[in-house]
């Protein structure tokens, strides 16, 4: 068993028994999916518009070397610059060093799943600058010390009065703050970062190669004043964010908002194509875009091909039984959740991760709402399938699967030892997982095979 592994079981065990953390989580999906009924209903036929989605993203990915290059080159043509990054560390060493350029202390950051993934904010830290998250879930979850929680919603599984707390604890306001003045502090606190901050940092939810655009979506306007009071502003997007067109966002931006959080368009879409012009008053006087790979040119093997559509809406979270259970943060990775547990693995290392893939009841909920109707689950068993071939499971592992395979072939086996047996046997290997927490299972004194042979 790996490292991650067991810090998956220890923090799953306790937050499966957490009920007042179930009680957060139940809350905030439910009013999730009664916001995302309501969203559908914007799509004459969401169906239609689904499928044109996920072929758009087919398509992308098919030839994502030729718009990856078309980004570039109309990107670049406007006085925008690109930084190809193929791992985390040429990330940060890139962003470190237009910093340096700069000479800046502090940064202020949009929300962005990607920086969380090279852990930037570590990073900018350890090197002496200051990078201020500037969502207000982003900047609850700073100020806490921790990672994000969700996808979309980072700060998912706090209540107004654990965001009240951390207030009190760390910007020593009064306690008991109500979620209006909680906002109001933080507006108070970030619209100095904002003015000071030599460069401002995003990600990107989409990338338009026909006009070499960045687009980010929100519904704070925190990544517009981080964009526009800096002088300098740095996306960093990963290459499957790419699409053919901007003509395209008519349908992904809908769709985005629809599954994300359930509005039929999120309140501030702004698209970037470089720096700020001469006859312009707004923006940036320089702009850079870092392609990210990380890992990501493993997710174009076949069996997790589909992968490369997400959107990052985060619908197949608030689905998936598991997440519901253990929350974000047992997960151990960036990306949680059911598209997490398929493309961590790729990202980070299938020996480390490949546990993630079993975190699953295969109910196939979360390729059901999926906005691209992405094959989720089956990329799941892909990915064990994958563990099994690369010979990853280890001999104990593959030994009971052996031996459950040729009990299950073999009806004289199963019914060696009596029912009892069965029983003790079964509560002593399932003793640290499902007997934990659940009394002992009991066999039935007659097992079917035994009452067919009778009534025959």
């Amino acid at each position: 068993m790996t490292e991650q592994q067991r810090v998956f079981l220890a923090k799953s065990d306790v937050k499966a028994n957490d009920l007042e953390h179930k009680r957060k989580i139940a809350f905030n999906i439910d009013k999730y999916n009664d916001s995302v009924v309501k969203g559908k209903q914007q799509f004459d036929n969401l169906d239609i518009a689904r499928r044109k989605a996920k072929n758009i993203k087919w398509k992308t990915i098919e030839h994502l070397d030729q718009y990856l290059e078309q980004f570039e080159k109309n990107f670049t043509s406007r006085g925008g610059k690109v930084i190809w990054a193929e791992t985390a560390e040429d990330a940060q060493q890139a962003i470190l060093q237009i910093c340096r350029e700069k000479n800046t202390k502090q940064v202020v950051k949009a929300k962005s799943m990607v920086t969380e993934e090279i852990h930037l904010n570590k990073f900018l830290g350890d090197n002496g600058i200051e990078s201020v998250e500037t969502d207000l879930g982003e900047y609850i979850q700073q100020l806490d010390g921790e990672a994000p929680y969700h996808i979309v919603t980072p700060a998912m599984h706090k209540s107004k009065e654990d965001v009240a707390r951390v207030f009190f604890e760390k910007l020593g306001t009064e306690p008991n703050l109500t979620p209006n003045e909680i906002t109001s502090i933080a507006r108070q606190k970030l619209r100095q970062k904002y003015i000071t901050a030599e460069v401002g940092i995003t990600g990107g939810n989409f990338l338009l190669a026909d006009v070499g655009g960045v687009c980010v979506t929100e519904n704070e306007g925190n990544a517009r004043l981080s964009t526009s009071f800096p002088k300098t502003h740095i996306a960093i997007v990963g290459i499957e964010k790419m699409l053919p067109s901007i003509n395209d966002l008519h349908l992904f931006w809908p769709l985005l908002a629809t599954f994300g959080t359930g509005q039929q368009v999120t309140v501030y879409n702004t698209i970037f194509t470089g720096p700020r012009k001469e006859s312009e008053t707004d923006g940036p006087e320089e702009m850079y875009v870092i392609i990210l790979d990380n890992g990501r040119t493993n997710l174009l093997r076949k069996e997790v091909r589909e992968s490369m559509y997400c959107i990052r809406c985060g619908s197949c979270l608030n689905a998936c039984p598991v997440y519901k259970n253990i929350g974000g943060h047992a997960y151990g990775a960036t990306y949680s959740g059911p598209i997490g547990a398929v493309i961590t693995p790729h990202l980070e290392g299938m020996s480390e991760f490949k546990h993630l893939s079993y975190a699953s009841s295969l109910c196939g909920n979360c390729t059901e709402v999926c906005p691209l109707k992405i094959n989720i689950h089956e990329m799941l068993l892909e990915n064990r399938a994958i563990a099994v071939t690369e010979n990853l499971n280890g001999f104990s592992e593959n030994s009971g699967w052996k031996l459950w395979k040729m009990a299950m072939l073999n009806r004289s086996i199963m019914n060696m030892g009596g029912q009892k047996m069965k029983g003790k046997l079964v509560n002593s290997i399932f003793k640290d997982s499902w007997v934990k927490h659940r009394s002992d299972i009991q066999f039935a004194d007659k097992s079917f095979n035994a009452m067919w042979k009778e009534r025959r």
